[in-house]
């Protein structure tokens, strides 16, 4: 098939890569002209690992894939996935505008192609936007009719990032909420081949699944902190209590790793939009709002105990390691690492920090009052207390931290071995 991708962020690049190592003919469009030639040079704009190779092969030496800002590229296209970025610049709140925008250029370009054509909607929006949002906007502006030459489709994505080409390619589950079975149809043979479980749905419910599936997710972290928080006062190792939970297959032990909480794009954005739609509907949230704040104040615990330790922080010299919100990523939209380093500089504490990928972004957020390291261990070496706050290998060596004062935020450390080495060692849950 002949595939478009509008937008090639880490949804859309990753999205119409999984579609041309599928042997299908694809091409992104952006109207980012840098990311455009960035992809056309087998260059990713975003860090992930095995990307760049992958890219590579697929954009050079006649492989599937190319990017181009002309949306005329539709017409040359049999179905088009939207893939444009719904989180605000914080990474917080869901924005439809990009949808309602691009819903409008695909159907004035499409007015220009006869016969049918498929929209699938892979971005996260709400439940109902594509029902009451996207169709009425595409079906006026290309004068299409949905049902007959317009197919639509909501196919939501899971993807982890970090690992996210290889969960795109070997999905744990797909779903396709439909308008009509023709539509359904259309978009279950650009995924020719997959093992994985096909679910096919209306197109509220699949917009439902993603936002539900994100909120269940944080609501596990969130548990899993507090009960952390109780098994730290009372001498309990919390990673012990989660291993025993995780043998129940009703519980699992994925996603019950205690520390300083989520962050990220997705998760915070899909539980807050979450929220606002059960307001809108005049149903309470009661547990996805205490999941909120359940998670604000873990970053908090990481401060307090840094304050209690030092005596204060003011004219301290902390280090910080990690800056994005999981390792194997240079993502750092709302990242826990920029609630700690501003609550660092409230409170007068000279700010050391190392990511080993992610350090060019924090220089578009906030810098005054911080200095980057070249390293982990010159970062540990100029401070007088390092917050681990992402769990990357390269910190995993305690003897790095000898005489040193941490708190750390992931379990990176072990912490039997870390209390033999470091001067004084806690863990925000344990």
């Amino acid at each position: 098939m002949d595939i478009s991708i509008i937008g090639s962020g880490f949804v859309g690049l990753i999205t119409a890569l999984g579609f041309a190592l599928k042997g299908h003919h694809v091409v992104c469009i952006d109207i980012d002209r840098s990311k455009v030639d960035m992809i056309n040079r087998g260059c990713p704009p975003f860090f992930q690992q095995e990307l760049e190779d992958a890219l590579s092969g697929q954009v050079n030496g006649g492989g599937n894939l190319r990017a181009s800002t002309n949306y005329d590229e539709l017409l040359h296209s049999d179905m088009t996935f939207v893939c444009v970025n719904t989180s605000s610049d914080s990474g917080v709140n869901a924005d439809s505008h990009p949808i309602e925008t691009s819903s409008r250029t695909i159907g004035e370009t499409l007015r220009r192609k006869p016969g049918y054509h498929l929209v699938a909607i892979k971005s996260s929006v709400t439940p109902g936007t594509t029902e009451h949002l996207v169709i009425p906007t595409l079906q006026k502006y290309s004068g299409k009719r949905a049902g007959e030459d317009l197919g639509i489709a909501v196919t939501p994505e899971f993807l982890q990032e970090g690992c996210s080409l290889h969960g795109l390619l070997n999905p744990d589950r797909i779903i396709i909420g439909q308008h009509d079975m023709a539509s359904g149809d259309f978009v279950q043979h650009a995924y020719n081949g997959s093992q994985s479980p096909i679910l096919r749905t209306d197109l509220k419910t699949a917009e439902m699944i993603k936002f539900a599936s994100n909120a269940f997710l944080a609501t596990k972290i969130s548990f899993i902190n507090e009960i952390g928080n109780l098994c730290k006062k009372l001498g309990i190792d919390t990673y012990e209590v989660a291993h025993g939970m995780g043998y129940d297959p009703r519980i699992g032990r994925l996603f019950l790793n205690a520390g300083i909480g989520f962050g990220g794009s997705c998760l915070p954005r899909d539980l807050d939009a979450l929220i606002r739609k059960s307001e809108e509907m005049g149903e309470p949230s009661t547990v996805l709002n205490a999941v909120c704040q359940t998670n604000k104040a873990q970053v908090e615990r990481m401060i307090q105990a840094s304050k209690r330790i030092m005596g204060g922080l003011n004219g301290k010299a902390i280090a910080v390691l990690g800056l994005a919100f999981k390792p194997d990523t240079d993502d750092i939209r709302n990242a826990p690492s920029l609630q700690v380093i501003r609550q660092l500089l409230a409170h007068g504490a000279r700010v050391v920090v190392y990511d080993p990928k992610a350090m060019p972004k924090l220089h578009e957020e906030v810098h005054e009052g911080i200095s980057f390291a070249d390293s982990a261990a010159q970062a540990i070496q100029q401070s007088d207390c390092v917050l681990i706050v992402t769990e990357w290998p390269e910190f995993k060596d305690e003897d790095l931290y000898s005489g040193k004062i941490v708190i750390d935020g992931r379990r990176a450390l072990n912490p039997e071995k870390a209390r033999g080495v470091c001067s004084h060692y806690e863990g925000v849950c344990w």
